[in-house]
């Protein structure tokens, strides 16, 4: 686990589906789904060529320049489930997320950017 607390990742699309490499933690192509799929899709509209990588910087506390706040609302097979006000969406985010968060934060603040 990473002594971060502004984390990065490059989501892509790969066989339609949004999914993300980090070779630090050890994931290749695990994919946003259950919800965090649609709100990729919503973040995305405005970015250039978002498919083939954007930045998605995100913290367990606000930072300049975030976007979004996540409120966690409850936990679900092994993911939790976290729910924006200010898109009225919500999504599930798999065990995965503990390779970056020692224990589940309360809210998670992000931030949608092109990668050049």
């Amino acid at each position: 686990m990473s002594d971060n607390s502004i984390f990065c990742i490059l989501p892509y699309k790969f066989q339609g589906q949004w999914v993300f490499d980090d070779a630090e933690v050890d994931l290749v192509r695990e994919p946003f789904v259950s919800g965090a799929d649609i709100i990729i899709d919503q973040m995305v509209k405005s970015l250039e060529d978002p498919e083939n990588g954007f930045i998605l910087l995100f913290s367990k506390i606000p930072f300049p320049g975030y976007q979004l706040e996540f409120e966690w609302i409850d936990k679900e097979l092994g993911g939790n489930w976290y729910q924006s006000k200010a898109l009225g969406l919500g999504g599930w985010l798999c065990p995965a997320m503990l390779k970056y968060f020692s224990t589940v934060p309360e809210r998670i603040y992000s931030q949608f950017k092109n990668k050049n």
